[in-house]
């Protein structure tokens, strides 16, 4: 029963007075008729309250209250037809506050006289059920103070409740739970002779909402039970699980990728089968009603695959369920809350303002009583005390709540909670049907509140002044918050979403059960129920991932149907017409095809609400515009919508609208003067199109939403939507086109010009809002500064903005500093704004006491934010709780952050790329720091209890942080525990690390390790293998000193090289190394073949273990054999799998550990190479040659098919080592475009490159350091290219010079190449085939890093270099700034001059290299 009799009669009476008062009835002769109507709902009403109560238990009540409800119903479609014919004719008003439904009957005699007959038809049925009322003896119940009733509770769950394994720690009270706990952890974690190891169902077991999850969540998040196993698993079963879709989330749960299998139950059984593999498993089954979901579902690949000691944890209502799952005995039954525990429980729900907790206290006698009457139900108490709030903290309040005879109701379904009833009960009337209409919402979705008024208005259950009527929808329902009946979610803000426990909607659904079908695709009964009983709401929603199907048919029979929520696809046919459902009031689709459905939506005439979600339409009717009575559309997520039609304008109801941000408004929109939300207008200035001057009649909006403003061609446009006059407006969305790119700076194609930034601030000036508005956010504005309204608070006092959101701020280049003053300000995010460089003091110091209730501050994506300025003496932000630092350039995080956030509990930082350390948070409890490259340092955090780490390579120092109860570490390259271990003592420790380090923490005490991590009380650690994230892991607890691991520590790799792989050639000429160079290469790779060779083992043919030297032996010779796989592997040995595999393993490990001997030098490096190319080649302060080429690594891949090869880009020095290379996979760019592209021109731009020592020529003059390419790249101060003949002209000696050094140089380049070919023959499309781009890649890098190896260990004798690159940063020039050609003049004018000996020298040199080159190329193809 949504509708409730009081409340709806209420409704009905109040249209029908509004008639007697207009004086209609007389005009149409019926005025006696009208009368008698008002006085029999009157009469009715009295006892109306009582009828409902009644209906609850008596079914000969429940069949008179249908035949009153149907009467009512008719009552309430003759008015609105009335109001329809009225329309048509053009007498009614906007403002239907003053509109008089049966006015045009005075001019339409024939609708008059069947209006007429209808009202005399109803009278005639309401005197029947008057008359047969007194056969039931009702009594006035209009007070709610002398009734009585029968309590009642269901064994009906919720289908569709989803239970998480986190919980509210908050709610928890009392010693009682923690007792169950650890009750429960000693019986999962039981180990021994006693136990059986096989797997273990352990079960709890008790009514509905008597807090069987909350104890299973705290079980689940036990630091024993997340050391004791290595997967935990949380699934929601439910009474209408789908098996494909349960065994999908279990796959998905274990960490396993659901998506290959489909929806086929054998291949998620294989699928669930091989995540579990292995590990010791908790599996959480919530909400357990049917011993087939384990049986017939889970049990087989739980049983076959988890490993030995896993556990399954079971809650139930029903102990038959615990006996068919055979659980352990005996089950866990959870007890009532304990008189204390549950009066502290029911204190904390009615504690507020206005009492306090001393005054409660003296009303325990009472709440003790109560708390009995409840029987220490945990939802029963909680729901009481949202009851006993409303009630008052008087003593004779809650002694009336006590002495409710409602306690002994009996003829309900024993679980359905006789607290909820009693709180309902004593709702008022108009909050009862709200609460009831609630319950029918798909439990999927969420809806906001909104979308839940604007529904509640549709069925009528909101009535009143026309004007205020969503104001009085919020207020009730802030009131079913109030009362525990709507929970918030907590991810939301001003409870804009919420949810309704299980038990609670299990009493409301209960409760409308004659009215009203709530239903899954998966009830096997749902066509049963749609053919056998007519329904007033349907509610019919698909399983979260499966696409289910209704056809059309099944509905057509409910043609009493006043609201239909569907998010199933329902099926209709062309033909298929709404006709059926002309009484509908409220229709919510969410599926893609409903396109006939749209054809007919203009016959439902009674229609208020129509939210058309995700839909794949492209139009909508031409005649929309009959739908008159249609008051809220909602068209989200339909994409393709581009026009709307012309009559949409006829909408003179509409109060919502909700747009796409695609679609486009006709002209006249601004005749819609009662709209209160409009979201996705887009601001077009087509003549054809509705454009932002129509928004300025429309003074009633709450709400707008205006996207594409940079089509605003002139402020003046943008002045007369006249946003500065809407003084009822509270939220305001101002969105541009974003001009950012994924990496946060602007794209270069659509730069932002001063025209374009000028016209945009204009623009937005005109935008202001009033001083009403509560929530802001402006997307994509691309404007130099931001409006004046928000510079400067004065000019507009936006003294009640809670929420402010920046987004995408293209130029902006600072923030505003009046947004201090703000005396309401919640949340500040900034996210992307490229030109802020600085936060100054200004930003805090124009108020007295800056952002004096800002909460949560998020600044993200502020890329180039380098300093933040706030002094400790600056006191500011005394309520900040949460703060977010994300993608910027911050190198430390201010004092007066830290000594003034005295209430700051969350820290999250990530991406500050020069932050070096975090001191002195007093208050912080919870921790993040994540990709900070610098970071160093932690210290001085004395309440901090969780810390989480992740890629944060430089930290060192973590101290003074007493209270630390958990650390994450995160960091998938590093290879042992960092050293601050030692210094700290979490109780937690859940470590992402690489294998190696795995293997050495399973070592225990004999490993490495154990000094760093045996004093945590529970370790969880684990390493990725493939997409598998936990595939290894090590478990390891303090108090028994416990250590479980799926990892043996007792291998030993042998890493000598075999026999089998040296041959009569000797070992230089097989391997192009030394044999110090090749155990130098072994060296670098060691860890991740090894990491390898744990994971799975690689096999000469007759079985013996490929070592480590043996695995690079292979890779090397696959890469420079230039043999094919079967040659390779038949003289080696081993098969071509292995060959393929140990070379892809190679190949990813020096692109990770061996790629600094292609980097960059650093200063004292670059010093040698010049003096070397000054000496060889006459060419001082030179650091190095530029080349491209085109590389084919195998002449096909993988799959056989061609390979296009890449274009590769190389700086190669004196001695023949390339000191940087970049590639562009795409074969058909040229040597400028990958120029462009590369790493090389950024850094020698900006100057981080060739910023060395200047050369002071005898002239005075500097030339700073520089490469040198031939005549195919373009000419700049650090690139120099040949002098090119002008005008036949002949070069001067000086130029000529020139080139000759410069050829002479260039040669070192395809020297260098060719001998890396030569060397490498896979270089050469011979040998090895990679299998994708990627891989050629790391072949290409591989072989490049492997010649630089070469000649550093066997050419120069410079031993083994460093693995960490020289700091250097000396005499940096602005290479931006010098003239290409002059430096290049003045080096050749120095060459001529400094001629003689060193040019005879060099002539000499380049004849010899010009000799050696030629004998190199014979054999080897060089493009470039």
């Amino acid at each position: 029963m949504a509708m409730v009799l009081d409340a709806f009669a209420s409704y009905v009476g109040h249209m029908l007075a509004q008639v007697a008062a207009d004086e209609v009835g007389m005009m149409l002769g019926i005025s006696g008729e009208i009368s008698k109507m008002s006085d029999k709902l009157r009469d009715l009403k009295n006892f109306l309250a009582d009828a409902d109560r009644r209906n609850i238990t008596d079914e000969t009540v429940r069949e008179w209250v249908g035949q009153l409800k149907r009467a009512m119903y008719e009552a309430a479609d003759i008015l609105d037809l009335c109001q329809l014919k009225a329309m048509e004719r053009g007498s009614s008003s906007a403002d239907a506050g003053c509109f008089n439904p049966l006015l045009f009957c005075m001019r339409n005699p024939c609708h008059a006289h069947e209006i007429g007959t209808r009202i005399k038809k109803l009278n005639k049925r309401l005197d029947s059920i008057k008359e047969r009322s007194a056969a039931f003896s009702f009594i006035n119940l209009r007070s709610y103070e002398d009734h009585s009733s029968n309590a009642y509770a269901s064994r009906h769950g919720n289908p569709s409740r989803e239970t998480v394994g986190d919980f509210d720690r908050s709610a928890l009270v009392g010693e009682k739970i923690e007792e169950d706990t650890r009750a429960l952890v000693a019986q999962i974690m039981q180990m021994g002779k006693e136990v059986n190891d096989d797997i273990m169902v352990v079960a709890v077991v008790g009514i509905g909402g008597i807090g069987k999850t909350t104890l299973a969540q705290k079980v689940f998040n036990e630091e024993a039970i997340q050391g004791g196993f290595s997967k935990k698993i949380w699934l929601s079963i439910n009474q209408n699980f789908s098996e494909v879709e349960l065994l999908r989330r279990a796959v998905i749960e274990a960490g396993g990728d659901a998506q290959p299998a489909g929806n086929a139950k054998a291949a998620l059984h294989r699928t669930l089968k091989d995540a579990l593999i292995g590990h010791k498993t908790l599996l959480v089954m919530d909400d357990v009603w049917d011993h087939g979901a384990w049986d017939g579902v889970l049990k087989t690949p739980f049983v076959n695959a988890a490993a030995s000691g896993s556990r399954v944890l079971i809650t139930t209502r029903d102990e038959e369920v615990a006996q068919g799952m055979i659980a352990r005995r005996p089950y866990h039954h959870v007890d009532t809350l304990l008189p204390e525990d549950a009066w502290s429980l029911l204190k904390k729900q009615v504690l507020s303002s206005e009492i306090d907790e001393d005054h409660i206290n003296m009303l325990k006698d009472i709440g003790l009583k109560i708390i009995q009457k409840c029987g220490g139900l945990p939802l029963a108490v909680k729901v009481m005390g949202g009851l006993l709030c409303k009630r008052g903290g008087l003593h004779r309040d809650w002694e009336q709540v006590l002495d409710d005879s409602k306690w002994s109701i009996t003829k309900m379904p024993q679980e359905l909670n006789y607290a909820v009833y009693l709180s309902y009960e004593y709702m008022p009337s108009y909050l009862k049907q709200c609460f009831l209409y609630y319950s029918l919402l798909p439990k999927s979705k969420k809806f906001n509140l909104n979308q839940v008024v604007a529904l509640w208005m549709s069925e009528g259950f909101i009535h009143g002044n026309f004007r205020d009527l969503e104001e009085l929808g919020e207020k009730y329902y802030k009131e079913l918050v109030s009362r525990n009946l709507i929970e918030p979610d907590k991810s939301y803000v001003d409870l804009w979403v919420c949810s309704m426990h299980d038990v609670v909607r299990s009493f409301a659904q209960y409760m409308t059960k004659d009215e009203a079908l709530v239903a899954q695709d998966g009830d096997n009964d749902i066509l049963t129920k749609l053919s056998s009983q007519k329904f007033l709401r349907l509610s019919i929603e698909t399983n979260r991932l499966q696409s289910g199907e209704l056809d059309w048919k099944f509905l057509q029979e409910q043609q009493s149907v006043r609201t239909l929520f569907s998010t199933i696809q329902i099926m209709m046919k062309p033909g298929d017409s709404m006709v059926t459902f002309s009484h509908l009031r409220a229709l919510y689709i969410e599926a893609a095809d409903v396109a006939a459905l749209v054809e007919s939506l203009h016959q439902l005439k009674h229609l208020r609400y129509l939210a058309l979600i995700n839909a794949n339409i492209s139009v909508l009717p031409g005649n929309i515009g009959k739908m008159k009575l249609l008051q809220f559309l909602d068209l989200c997520g339909c994409e393709n919508l581009v026009n709307l039609p012309d009559s949409i304008v006829n909408l003179v109801q509409l109060r919502l609208l909700e747009l796409p941000g695609t679609s486009m408004i006709p002209r006249g929109f601004s005749g819609l003067t009662i709209i209160r939300r409009l979201s996705g207008f887009r601001a077009y200035m087509d003549g054809d199109w509705c454009s932002l001057d129509e928004l300025g009649p429309l003074s009633q909006l709450r709400l707008i939403g205006l996207v594409d403003l940079e089509n605003v061609s002139a402020a003046s446009f943008a002045a007369n939507a006249r946003l500065g006059g809407k003084m009822h407006l509270i939220d305001l969305f101002l969105y541009c086109t974003s001009r950012l790119g994924h990496d946060g700076l602007v794209k270069e194609k659509e730069g932002v010009s001063e025209e374009e930034q000028r016209c945009i601030e204009k623009v937005f000036d005109e935008l202001c809002p009033p001083s009403s508005v509560e929530n802001l956010d402006i997307k994509g504005y691309f404007g130099k500064q931001l409006p004046r309204w928000m510079i400067s608070t004065s000019t507009v006092p936006l003294t009640n903005l809670k929420y402010l959101m920046l987004s995408d701020l293209a130029c902006c280049t600072q923030l505003p500093n009046g947004l201090c003053k703000l005396p309401c300000l919640h949340l500040l995010q900034v996210n992307r704004a490229p030109c802020i460089r600085q936060i100054g003091n200004g930003f805090l110091q124009e108020a007295a006491a800056p952002f004096p209730r800002l909460n949560k501050l998020n600044l993200i994506g502020m890329v180039e934010w380098e300093e933040w300025e706030w002094e400790e003496k600056v006191q500011a932000m005394p309520r900040l709780e949460n703060l977010v630092l994300d993608n910027c350039k911050l190198w430390r995080v201010p004092p007066g952050l830290a000594s003034n956030a005295r209430a700051l509990k969350a820290l999250y930082i990530q991406r500050v790329h020069h932050l070096s350390y975090l001191e002195s948070f007093p208050s912080v409890v919870e921790l993040t720091v994540c990709q900070i490259p610098d970071l160093e340092r932690i210290t001085n955090l004395p309440n901090l209890q969780k810390l989480t780490i992740t890629d944060c390579p430089k930290l060192k120092v973590l101290q003074s942080i007493p209270a630390l109860k958990r650390l994450v570490l995160e960091d998938c390259v590093m290879e042992e525990l960092p050293d601050y271990m030692l210094d700290i003592k979490p109780r937690h420790l859940q470590l992402l690390c690489r294998i190696w380090l795995l293997y050495s923490l399973a070592a225990g005490q004999s490993g490495p390790e154990w000094d760093k991590f045996s004093h945590v009380e529970h370790v969880k650690a684990y390493a990725h293998d493939g997409d598998n994230q936990r595939k290894w892991y090590v478990l390891y607890t303090r108090d028994n000193c416990k250590l479980d691991s799926n990892i043996s520590s007792s291998t030993t790799f042998e890493e000598t090289l075999s026999s089998s792989m040296l041959d009569a050639q000797g070992f230089e000429s097989l391997y192009k190394m030394r044999r110090s160079t090749f155990s130098y290469v072994c060296s670098l790779v060691r860890v991740p073949f090894l990491e390898d060779m744990m994971a799975r083992d690689h096999t000469f043919f007759d079985g013996r273990v490929l070592s480590l030297q043996d695995r690079v032996a292979v890779a090397l010779r696959m890469l420079n054999s230039g043999e094919s796989p079967v040659t390779i592997g038949s003289s080696l040995g081993v098969d071509e799998s292995t060959l393929s595999l140990v070379t892809q393993v190679f190949l990813k490990a020096m692109w990770e550990r061996a790629m600094h001997h292609c980097s960059w030098p650093g200063s004292a490096k670059m010093q040698k190479l010049k003096c070397k190319f000054d000496k060889i080649h006459g060419l001082p302060n030179c650091c190095g040659v530029l080349h491209t080429a085109h590389i084919t690594v195998g002449s096909t891949n993988c799959d056989g098919k061609e390979n296009d090869g890449i274009l590769v880009q190389a700086i190669v020095d004196a001695v023949m080592r390339f000191t940087d290379i970049w590639w562009n996979l795409t074969g058909s760019m040229n040597k400028s475009n990958i120029l462009r592209d590369s790493e090389l021109l950024e850094k020698c731009e900006n100057g981080a490159w060739l910023n060395g020592s200047m050369l002071r020529l005898s002239d005075g003059s500097d030339v700073g350091e520089y490469i040198i390419g031939n005549a195919g790249y373009t000419l700049r101060p650090w690139l120099l290219t040949p002098y090119q003949l002008e005008n036949d002209l002949s070069l001067s000696d000086s130029k000529a010079e020139f080139n000759r050094r410069h050829t002479a140089a260039t040669v070192v380049t395809l020297r260098a190449l060719a001998r890396l070919k030569d060397t490498w023959k896979c270089l050469q499309g011979e040998g090895w085939h990679p299998s994708n781009k990627d891989e050629m890649c790391d072949t290409i890098g591989t072989c490049c890093a492997l010649h630089n190896i070469v000649i550093d260990m066997e050419e120069e004798g410079a031993g083994m270099p460093s693995h960490q690159r020289e700091n250097y940063i000396r005499q940096v020039r602005q290479v931006a700034d010098e003239d290409a050609v002059r430096m290049r003049d003045i080096l050749s004018q120095h060459l001529i001059e400094s001629g003689g000996k060193s040019t005879q020298l060099l002539m000499c040199l380049f004849a010899r290299k010009l000799c050696l080159f030629n004998s190199c190329c014979d054999s080897v193809l060089l493009l470039g």
